[in-house]
């Protein structure tokens, strides 16, 4: 098929000023691709468990994953177990769970070891948002390597109001060294920092990449957007303020901009497939 054809149909709704600068983007040497999970390839769902990429997405995805001097990787708030069950791609590609605090690569290691003191701040943490999930309706804690989310998503605004606050208030009395993370309808309470933009870092340095494409759609991943360079190319996925280059309106958006990364690159790397 020919490459006006195919980019037609891979860059369906993706604006001018996007397609240009993707264009740009795909004749990079060597192309890392990061990818918030939730909100970005997979819709929001109230069941977390239940999140999965769109069919658009992963086809994108996968094609990506495929093309070589190209390596994709996720960048999730999810612990790293939640993401490899949610987000079953292949092993090559790179994963980081829990804002970067955990790392499956291509010799994966385990990065979590707490001290006895960062022992001590989980423990605590554990207690007193269990207190406050117990008191209030359809607020849940979600246990990390290094701490803990607490999630509001099912709960009215009243109880989502009062379980933030509590929490923030406890905590600065009980574990004042707890790192607190916000972001939609979730509150990340951990004993170790680090952020999506020091995972964005380590992965450019692993994967030796001369450009960066970003996607994401939460508060989180504004660290991720600013850590960019002039050379990278951030898209933020919905509403809200971002540092990102460019906005798409959700995963299907997401989608569609993936599909034509993939052809772009196809392209640039000289090898198209044959889609007859």
């Amino acid at each position: 098929m020919p490459l006006d054809d195919r980019l037609g149909q891979s860059g369906s709704g993706v604006r001018r000023g996007l397609r240009d600068a993707l264009g740009t983007l795909a004749r990079t040497p060597r192309l890392l691709v990061a990818l918030d999970f939730d909100g970005t390839l997979a819709p929001e769902v109230d069941d977390p468990e239940k999140a999965r990429a769109t069919p658009e997405a992963r086809a994108a995805v996968e094609r990506l994953i495929a093309l070589p001097a190209t390596r994709v990787a996720l960048v999730s708030g999810r612990s790293l177990r939640d993401l490899e069950q949610v987000a079953p791609f292949d092993d090559a590609v790179l994963l980081v769970g829990s804002h970067g605090i955990e790392l499956r690569l291509d010799d994966p290691d385990d990065v979590v070891a707490l001290n006895a003191g960062e022992q001590q701040q989980l423990d605590v943490l554990g207690q007193v948002l269990d207190q406050i999930a117990d008191t209030l309706d359809s607020v849940w804690i979600e246990p990390k390597p290094a701490g803990f989310a607490l999630h509001t998503r099912l709960a009215t605004d009243r109880h989502s109001r009062v379980a933030h606050l509590v929490a923030v208030n406890e905590l600065k009395m009980e574990a004042p060294d707890a790192k607190v993370r916000m972001g939609k309808n979730v509150i990340e309470f951990s004993v170790r920092s680090t952020t999506k933009g020091e995972a964005v870092e380590h992965l450019r340095r692993y994967t030796k990449a001369s450009a960066v494409f970003y996607a994401g759609d939460d508060v989180t991943d504004e660290d991720a957007f600013v850590a960019l360079d002039p050379d990278d190319l951030g898209v933020k996925s919905g509403e809200g303020p971002t540092a990102a280059d460019h906005r798409v309106a959700g995963p299907a958006q997401i989608a569609s901009v993936l599909s034509l990364l993939a052809t772009l690159r196809e392209s640039a790397l000289g090898d198209p497939p044959d889609t007859n």
